[in-house]
C-alpha cells in the first residue's frame, strides 16, 4: 500500500502545560472524525513543543523544571494514545536527557506504541526570541530515519528546516517523508512586507528540499501570539516535485490528507539527482568555510 492518510494538528497554546494535553488530545481523537467513511490516519503529526507555551521567548531558568524523560509518565500516555487510536504518532517535547543536559526532541511512535525513531534537534538558534541555545544542547543522535507501518520517516526540527545538509542526508538515509515539527511566527513589530516575505522563504526552501530529494515533506507549525511573537501556522504538506497537497492557514486546524508514497521512486526516474551527485568532489561542504 503506497497511499497513505496523514493528519495534523495546528494548535494553540492554552498557557498551561495540562490544559495543553487536554487541548491536544482532544484534537487527536477528533481527527478520526473528520471523514468518518474512511480510514483512519496512519499518521499524525504535532507541532514543535506542543505541550509548553514556547518559552524560549526569554531565557529563565525555572523552565528546565518542566522537561520530562523519554521514561516520563507523559510519553507513556501518548504511547498508550497512539496504540488506542491505531496511528503512528510524532511526538516532539523538551527532553530532561541528565542532570544539566537538555534537548528539543521528537519521538516517532509506533501504531503499536512501541517508539519507533528517537530525534535530538541538531541546528540550534539563538535569535531575538528564539533564545535556544540557553536551553537545548545540539542532537547526538544523528539524522534519523524509522521504519513504520506509515513508511520510512524522517523528522528534523523548525530550524533544521534552513539546512539543505539535513534533508538531503535524512533522504539519503531512506526517508520518504521528511517531517518538520516547527513552532515559528513573526515579531509583532515588524511590518507586514517582512512578514510576508518570511513566511514565502520558509514555505520555498522546504519545497526546494522536496524537489531535490525526491520526498514528501511535512511542515506542521502553532499559532497564536505568545508574548511579542505571532506564530504564523500555514501548516503544509508537499509532494516529491514540490507541489502543495495541502496548506493551512493561520486559523487553528486539525488537517487531515492523502499522499502516495510511490511518487518518490517516480520523481526519481524523472528527476535523478541522486544518480548524477558527485560524491568525490564534496569534501569541501565540510568545512566551515572555504577561504580560498
Amino acid at each position: 500500500m503506497t497511499k497513505i492518510k496523514i493528519a495534523w494538528v495546528q494548535g494553540k497554546s492554552q498557557g498551561d502545560f495540562k490544559k495543553n494535553l487536554d487541548y491536544y488530545t482532544e484534537k487527536i481523537k477528533s481527527i478520526s472524525d473528520l471523514k468518518k467513511n474512511t480510514d483512519q490516519p496512519r499518521l499524525v503529526v504535532l507541532p514543535e513543543l506542543f505541550l509548553w507555551d514556547y518559552f524560549p521567548i526569554t531565557e529563565d531558568k525555572k523552565h528546565f523544571d518542566t522537561a520530562i524523560n523519554t521514561d516520563s509518565e507523559y510519553v507513556k500516555y501518548f504511547q498508550k494514545l497512539a496504540k488506542e487510536l491505531k496511528t503512528v504518532l510524532v511526538f516532539p517535547f523538551f527532553e530532561k536527557r541528565s542532570e544539566g543536559v537538555y534537548h528539543n526532541s521528537c519521538l516517532i511512535i509506533e501504531n503499536n506504541g512501541e517508539i519507533a525513531g528517537h530525534y535530538r534537534k541538531m541546528h540550534i538558534p539563538d535569535d531575538p526570541g528564539f533564545y535556544e541555545k540557553y536551553y537545548f544542547t545540539p542532537g547526538d543522535l544523528g539524522f534519523v530515519v524509522a521504519n513504520t507501518s506509515a513508511g520510512k520517516i524522517g523528522v528534523l526540527i523548525c530550524w533544521d528546516q534552513w539546512f539543505p545538509e539535513a534533508a538531503r542526508i535524512t533522504a539519503l538515509k531512506g526517508a520518504d517523508i521528511i517531517i518538520y515539527p516547527t513552532a515559528i511566527a513573526w515579531d509583532t513589530k515588524d511590518s507586514k512586507e517582512t512578514h510576508a516575505q518570511e513566511l514565502e522563504s520558509w514555505t520555498m526552501v522546504m519545497r526546494s528540499h522536496a524537489i531535490a530529494n525526491n520526498v514528501h515533506v511535512i511542515a506542521v507549525n502553532r499559532i497564536g501570539k505568545e508574548g511579542y511573537l505571532d506564530f504564523w501556522g500555514h501548516s503544509f504538506i508537499c509532494d516529491p516535485y514540490g507541489k502543495l497537497v495541502y496548506r493551512d492557514k493561520t486559523e487553528e486546524s486539525t488537517g487531515i490528507t492523502e499522499i502516495d508514497l510511490s511518487k518518490k521512486e517516480s520523481s526519481r526516474r524523472t528527476w535523478p539527482f541522486f544518480r548524477d551527485r558527485r560524491v568525490d568532489k564534496y569534501e569541501p561542504i565540510l568545512s566551515v568555510w572555504d577561504s580560498k
